[in-house]
Parts: structure tokens; C-alpha cells; sequence
């Protein structure tokens, strides 16, 4: 028999089955808050993209100063970041172990026949998708305990519920892995590229060529007839940048670039992200315009050790270093710096935020060929790199195709337009 549907009267949700009914989510769910009297060793929790999570102390996470306003959150509740819901990674995940967590977070116990791991699913899609954000009504687009209590949800049968919630952890599964597949092969044809490049950079394309020691450990042997320059020595300009005081609510209104480490996408740069104004640029003597091509490595920040090249004129941040007035062949000079990324990276230093200093870069050695060979070898790593990129790209459009997939997935299940069996 035919399964029968009404109107939801959710407009994002549409039509779901007879049977399920309409409710807010105070009806289903309550905030819970038992705050932590001391703390006794518990595990503690944290809500990030891949879900609620326990922090892993041991791998440089760090434990906080005070426990003041943690609470203790228990498994089968659901956590929440109802602030700044525009910025935040994530603002739902269902709690599978007992811990404490930030006075960040909101925990709601379910109740009335609501199963935490289908509400999982239900909130996360409306997460992914900006439903809750929509549903925001202030400028820090937050939601209250109160707001989200009156925000409308479906219920459907307790039974059903499992079975959905069990149905989506199957399918869910099956496409993660399959999502991991593909960044297991990008990761592969990264570091296949990169391999690429230093091979080409440090031994040339000719084969048969006579080697002989560089003198440089990261380098090895080079072509006979080659020799090693440091970068202060093959670059006319080598300088960086800073960052505007952001209190000034005029820094970054205007039409100059201005690039940050975050800019640096390992290839070429045609855009920014922020842009300063002529005043912001006579204000701080430190910032100049360079003047497009130019190398830029990123110093330090989660992009560290990143290279790219700006095809347009721009100012950057203290983060960034930029290699301009090349005295040699420009994009063999950009493979050739590229190919010392990895070196570049073990020599930064510090604990939580490695730092690649400016010293660090100008005292860098890499290889110079003639230049008829540096040509010859920037030629043929645009054609090979290219190829590379166009391969990684196909793996990302894959991996975009699933996880569309997978929220279609779920939501025809979450809302009932799917049939479970």
C-alpha cells in the first residue's frame, strides 16, 4: 500500500508521512546544564566538523585553565553551539561518551519519544544546509534556549526513528569511506607532485647527465655544471607585510589586495579575499604594494610552508614573505623554492605555531642550472603539474558529488520520503 503524506507546514522539510506529527523542539527536547563541581580526570569534549569528539590531550590539545561553568554531558544528548552559528565548523553532534564540556556548548536531553541519533541527523542537515542560521534573529546569529525551543520539527514514530537513525549510520559509513578513498588518492598525487618537482628541480630531465654533490643535504646530487645560489642572492626583493588594526572600521574597505597566509593556495593567485584602502596603506610603514608576479611562502598559521604565485599587485600580512625581482628564470625559481617546501617546514620552529623565519628563507639554497635548463624544466613542469592538478581535481569534484549525495540521503530519510525498511 501506498504510503500516505501531509504538508508539514515546514517549508524547508515539505510533505512528510500521515502519521509523524509536527512539534516544537521544546516539546522533544530540553537544555540540561550540570555544572562540574571539580574535576576528576573525565574526558573531556569538544564539538568540531567531524562531530562531538574527545579531545585528545595527549596530541598537543590543551587542557584548560579553570573548569569554571564546565558541565558534565552524558551519551544519547545532544550538543550544541547555538552562537555565532554563521562562523561555527558545526553546531550540533549527538554525545557518545560521559565528559565535561565548555560553558560554549548547550546539552539537550531528549524526551516525549525523541531518539537522540535521528535528531542528530534531523539538525545536522538543517546545520549543513543553513536552516538554523536562517532562523536567527540578531546580529551574532544566535539562538536562544527559548528561540530554538519554538523553532518547529517533525516527529516521527519512536520505532521508525531507530530504524532511520540505524539506516543512516549504514549509508552514512559507506559514503565516508568512499569520501576517504579519494582523499587518500589526492593525498597520493600531492605528494606524487611534489616528488615531481624536486626530482626535476634537483636532477634536471636529461637521464644520463653526470651528478655531482651539491653540498646540500636537502638537494643531494645535482647535474655537473649546475650550482647552488641562496635566495637572498637570486631575489631582488624580499620583504613582507602587516596586519591593519581591526578596530579601525576603515582598514579593509578599499581596492588594494592585500593577501594573507590563507590567500596561498599552492599555485597561482588571482584574487583576495580582503582589500585596504589607500589611507590604510599611507598608515602603516610597513605595508607596500609589490607588484604582481611575485613568490609568496607563508611563514606560519595552518598554511605554513605554502607556496604560490600572485598574478595580481598586492599587499600581505606578517605572515606572508614574498620573493620578487627574480634574477632568474621566474617559474623555475617558483618550482625550485616549491620544491624545498617540505625542507622549508622541518626547518620552522615553535611548539603550537611552527614559524618559518625570514633568515630561514633568504639563507635557503637551491639549485641554479643554465638558464636554457631552468626554461626547459619550468616548461615541463607546467605540463606535468597540470596534469596532476587536473587528476586532483576530478577526485575533488567526486568527493563534492558524495557528499551531495549524502545529504540528499539524508534528508529523504530524516523527513520520510524515503521508505525504510
Amino acid at each position: 500500500m501506498a504510503r500516505e503524506y501531509k504538508d508539514s507546514g515546514i517549508e524547508w522539510i515539505g510533505r512528510i508521512p500521515k502519521d509523524w506529527k509536527v512539534k516544537p523542539h521544546k516539546r522533544l527536547m530540553k537544555k540540561i546544564k550540570n555544572l562540574c563541581s571539580e574535576y576528576n580526570g573525565e574526558d573531556i569534549i569538544s564539538l568540531t566538523m567531524n562531530g562531538v569528539i574527545v579531545r585528545d590531550l595527549t596530541a598537543g590539545g590543551k587542557m584548560p585553565t579553570s573548569f569554571d561553568g564546565y558541565q558534565y554531558v552524558y551519551p544519547g544528548n545532544l550538543l550544541m553551539c547555538l552562537f555565532d552559528i554563521d562562523v561555527t565548523p558545526r553546531c550540533v553532534g549527538l554525545i557518545k561518551n560521559v565528559g565535561l564540556t565548555s560553558p560554549a556548548y548547550s546539552q539537550f536531553a531528549l524526551f516525549n519519544g525523541a531518539y537522540g541519533p535521528y535528531y542528530n541527523y534531523l539538525l545536522r542537515y538543517m546545520d549543513d544546509e543553513k536552516c538554523i542560521l536562517h532562523l536567527s534573529k540578531n546580529l551574532r546569529s544566535s539562538l536562544t534556549e527559548d528561540d530554538f525551543g519554538q523553532i518547529p520539527t517533525i516527529q516521527p514514530p519512536l520505532d521508525e526513528q531507530r530504524a532511520i537513525a540505524s539506516y543512516l549510520d549504514r549509508k552514512c559509513a559507506e559514503i565516508d569511506s568512499l569520501v576517504e578513498l579519494q582523499e587518500q588518492m589526492i593525498a597520493q598525487l600531492t605528494d606524487y607532485k611534489q616528488s615531481v618537482i624536486t626530482e626535476a628541480v634537483t636532477k634536471g630531465l636529461n637521464p644520463e647527465a653526470e651528478l655531482v654533490p651539491s653540498g646540500i643535504d636537502w638537494i643531494g646530487d645535482i647535474p655537473k655544471g649546475w650550482r647552488v645560489n641562496k635566495v637572498n642572492r637570486l631575489f631582488g626583493i624580499i620583504g613582507s607585510g602587516t596586519t591593519p588594526n581591526s578596530s579601525d572600521d576603515d582598514a579593509f574597505v578599499g581596492s588594494i589586495n592585500w593577501l594573507q597566509s590563507g590567500d596561498i593556495n599552492g599555485s597561482i593567485i588571482t584574487n583576495a579575499c580582503k582589500k585596504i584602502s589607500n589611507e590604510t596603506l599611507d598608515k602603516y610603514s610597513v605595508l607596500s604594494v609589490y607588484k604582481a608576479p611575485f613568490i609568496i611562502v607563508a611563514m606560519y598559521g595552518a598554511s605554513v610552508g605554502n607556496i604560490s604565485i600572485s598574478h595580481i599587485d598586492a599587499c600581505v600580512n606578517q605572515a606572508c614573505c614574498v620573493l620578487s625581482d627574480s634574477k632568474i628564470d621566474f617559474t623555475y625559481a617558483f618550482y625550485a623554492i616549491k620544491s624545498a617546501q617540505r625542507y622549508l617546514i622541518f626547518r620552522a620552529v615553535g611548539g603550537g605555531q611552527p614559524n618559518i623565519s625570514q633568515y630561514t628563507l633568504r639563507q635557503l639554497c637551491i639549485p641554479e642550472p643554465p638558464l636554457a635548463e631552468q626554461q626547459s624544466i619550468a616548461s615541463y613542469l607546467d605540463t606535468k603539474c597540470h596534469e596532476i592538478d587536473s587528476l586532483i581535481e576530478l577526485k575533488r569534484q567526486k568527493i563534492e558529488t558524495l557528499k551531495d549525495y549524502k545529504k540528499s540521503v539524508i534528508f529523504e530519510a530524516v523527513t520520510g520520503k524515503t521508505n525504510i525498511d
